[in-house]
């Protein structure tokens, strides 16, 4: 009895009276139609009516995607497909126009649709209105955004807020942090909150000049200054005058330079090239780094007191592996962003894909997921990005990686992961997670992970 009843279709529906088969259809939440072999609407319950906010009376007899007015209906119904090909389709998201015209998220599911003598008769769809959750997301998503950085990682929540006031003072800010972390943008969301967000953003990589350009970029030059000089031209001070001036990469700045950049900050004016006439510097100076400033002071290749100058208050952005909690955030938030550039209807990535991104350590910080994610939106033919679609330097990666089933599986995997990266130095991995090293030994007995018979001791922790 149960084998006959798991062949059919929708075997409930199927054996109900016409009478019985309203008033069921009439009291699910969600939208209910089903269509003839003509794609004519046959039925439309009540909640399909208050999703479209169109009346039964009008949408029966019509054709379903003249009263649905999918993003699908034209290329890819899902009616359609399940009809032709006898396969369901289960929670496709989606968005319908209602009758005012209005965009509508919903997730739709279809079905063959069989008379009692299991005939094809035609197919039906549910789909649930998803705008509740829609805006839930949304809300979640400012609770987690902050003028362009995505995150609920404490140590950043614990930078953001700080950055109101740190925007409200005059003084430098020196940015650290790994290549990658997204130092430009803390910059950019200091800039606007401060007072001088109606002047110019100016930003200049202090590593992208020759030695002998650098100058002529940040302090600009007159006419006749150099051969090729036929007109003056403003450097980065005189653009970003009133306004902030970015440094990015300033370790990288020659000591010839660091000079005449200090004498900017201390006396607040500068010379271009070949002029005769110091200018007035009304520019708050924002400065980033990958590098280690205080050892270049040691080794003399930074100077000492231009280091004092620009670290007046000093921001420590942390690398993608130390708030891995972010990285779905930041998946979901660049998807939006490289499916609408590239016109694609992308709505998330796989379980499988997402797994190998989350046990991935990005050497590229921020900077290389969005670059991965890019990649996977380009190549993704579905409303998924799929493992296959991710960077071939990634799959060697999951090689015999198995989806963990639980919880309890995921948290094994993870610590495992991050005890084979510290070469089983228990004490280095309980500080990559952020917990005692006797709470990752109770887990590691509590979830039978078997340790080599090296501890891995002797390996370098720091």
């Amino acid at each position: 009895m149960k084998k006959k009843n798991a062949d059919k279709t929708i075997p409930f529906l199927a054996e109900l009276s016409a009478e019985r088969f309203e008033a069921v259809i009439h009291s699910i939440s969600d939208g209910v139609f089903t269509v003839d072999r003509h794609w004519r609407i046959t039925c439309f319950n009540r909640a399909a009516e208050e999703i479209t906010g169109i009346p039964r009376s009008e949408a029966l007899g019509r054709r379903c995607y003249e009263v649905l007015r999918s993003n699908i209906c034209k290329d890819a119904c899902a009616l359609q497909y399940t009809i032709e090909t006898g396969r369901r389709v289960v929670d496709l998201k989606v968005h319908i126009t209602d009758k005012s015209g209005g965009d509508v998220p919903v997730s739709v599911s279809t079905a063959l649709f069989r008379n009692t003598r299991g005939e094809l008769i035609g197919g039906v769809e549910t789909f649930r209105d998803l705008r509740q959750v829609e805006h839930l997301r949304k809300e979640i998503k400012k609770a987690y955004s902050f003028h362009d950085i995505v995150s609920k990682s404490d140590k950043i929540k614990q930078i953001l807020d700080i950055l109101p006031t740190i925007a409200d003072s005059e003084s430098s800010v020196l940015i650290v942090g790994e290549s990658g972390t997204g130092k430009e943008l803390f910059a950019r969301a200091i800039h606007n909150l401060s007072k001088r967000s109606e002047k110019p953003f100016i930003p200049i990589n202090c590593g992208g000049f020759p030695e002998t350009l650098i100058e002529s970029e940040l302090f600009g030059y007159e006419a006749g200054a150099f051969t090729g000089a036929t007109k003056s031209k403003p450097g980065r001070f005189a653009l970003a005058e009133g306004g902030t001036l970015f440094l990015d990469e300033i370790g990288d700045l020659p000591l010839s330079l660091q000079a005449k950049l200090l004498r900017v900050l201390q006396e607040k004016t500068y010379e271009p090239l070949g002029g005769v006439r110091s200018l007035k510097a009304n520019v708050r100076i924002l400065a980033a780094t990958n590098r280690d400033l205080e050892a270049m002071v040691a080794e003399r290749t930074f100077r000492e007191d231009l280091f004092y100058r620009i670290n007046v208050i000093k921001l420590e952005i942390p690398p993608l592996k130390e708030r891995m909690e972010d990285v779905p955030l930041l998946i979901d938030h660049f998807i939006q962003q490289f499916s609408a550039l590239h016109d694609k209807e992308i709505t998330g990535i796989s379980p499988q894909a997402l797994n190998v991104l989350m046990t991935y350590d990005y050497p590229g910080n921020v900077r290389e997921l969005s670059n991965i994610i890019e990649h996977g939106c380009v190549l993704s033919q579905g409303s998924l990005i799929q493992l296959k679609d991710l960077p071939s330097w990634l799959h060697p990666v999951t090689e015999n990686l198995k989806i963990p089933s639980t919880l309890q599986e995921a948290e094994r995997q993870f610590i495992v992961a991050v005890l084979k990266k510290n070469k089983w130095n228990r004490l280095a991995a309980a500080r990559e997670l952020g917990i005692h090293k006797t709470t990752l030994f109770r887990k590691i007995k509590r979830l039978g992970i078997k340790l080599p018979s090296q501890n891995g001791r002797s390996s370098k922790t720091s």
